[in-house]
């Protein structure tokens, strides 16, 4: 993992764990110790989920920019299959609270994704700066290109 992958993911994790204590706090405060249960869960679920996926398109980027992003978007299918199969698996369970497990996976996952792109945009990874000599190089076959006739 390069060392920009690893700054993205902890960028990420850490908040959307800190939000995940507070979703369980919160959570026991209003549906006790099954909505305490359900919110940890969740909170293990997207973190899991979401660092996994860091990793392997963390890999695929050592590949190529196809594979990158055929990575991203197998582990987001992937995800989505996943939390979907194990909501629907755990509906009749009573041993937790379904509706807090849903909208602390729905804002630990917003927490993430802004979290992710929050660090994405203060590193400036996605600005490709041109050296110098390609920018010398292009200014003078502007030049020579308006000299011609």
């Amino acid at each position: 993992m390069q060392s920009s992958d690893a700054r993205i993911l902890r960028g990420a994790a850490i908040p959307t764990g800190l939000v995940g204590v507070g979703a369980i706090v919160l959570s026991a405060l209003l549906a006790g110790g099954k909505g305490a249960l359900a919110a940890a869960l969740a909170s293990v679920v997207v973190i899991v989920f979401f660092s996994l996926s860091a990793v392997v398109v963390g890999w695929a980027s050592k590949i190529s920019a196809q594979t990158m992003m055929l990575a991203a978007l197998a582990s987001y299918a992937v995800k989505i299959l996943a939390v979907m199969l194990l909501v629907s698996s755990l509906d009749g369970v009573s041993l937790w609270n379904t509706k807090v497990f849903g909208w602390t996976v729905v804002g630990l996952a917003l927490t993430w994704i802004a979290a992710e792109f929050r660090v994405t945009m203060k590193s400036r990874l996605y600005i490709d700066e041109p050296a110098e000599n390609s920018r010398e190089t292009a200014d003078e076959a502007g030049a020579s290109s308006r000299r011609s006739p």
